[in-house]
């Protein structure tokens, strides 16, 4: 499919297929955010679909709580609001923005950095087609694909 990712209040586009090939996603194995899945089931080939996500069904709610504190000693020298990092955490990687750097403390935010926005997508099909055997136990094999003659 061929998409276009906007943000509804100011039409800014975050994400678009455009310039790229199109993106495939396997229906059913969480690949995408809620609400993009539902929107999409039941289209045909060539039909374009125009919809509006609320945080609920793409990223989530904003969490306060996800904003934290950590020593700025932590952190390489040049330090900038917006700058995106990796931690390492019980759950694995997790990112997070710099949202404020002081003298001793740094502030950083924890939630996904589309938390609590409302997203519109237009979404063309361009293929559907059974996954294959690799696609659907995750073994993603990019490359070359054996064809039996």
């Amino acid at each position: 499919m061929h998409y276009t990712g906007t943000f509804p209040d100011s039409g800014e586009v975050f994400d678009s297929s455009k310039d790229r090939d199109p993106m495939a996603f396997l229906v059913g194995h969480k690949n995408m955010i809620e609400g993009f899945e539902r929107e999409l089931m039941g289209a045909e080939i060539d039909e374009t679909r125009e919809f509006t996500l609320t945080p609920e069904d793409a990223y989530g709610n904003r969490n306060e709580e996800a904003i934290q504190e950590m020593p700025r000693d932590q952190f390489p020298e040049e330090l900038e609001e917006g700058m995106m990092f990796q931690a390492q955490s019980d759950n694995g990687p997790m990112q997070f923005t710099i949202k404020e750097v002081g003298d001793d403390l740094v502030n950083v935010d924890f939630n996904h950095p589309m938390a609590g926005k409302i997203l519109k997508f237009v979404v063309t099909v361009t293929e559907i087609r059974d996954g294959s055997e690799e696609e659907v136990s995750h073994k993603h094999a990019h490359g070359a694909h054996g064809h039996q003659h």
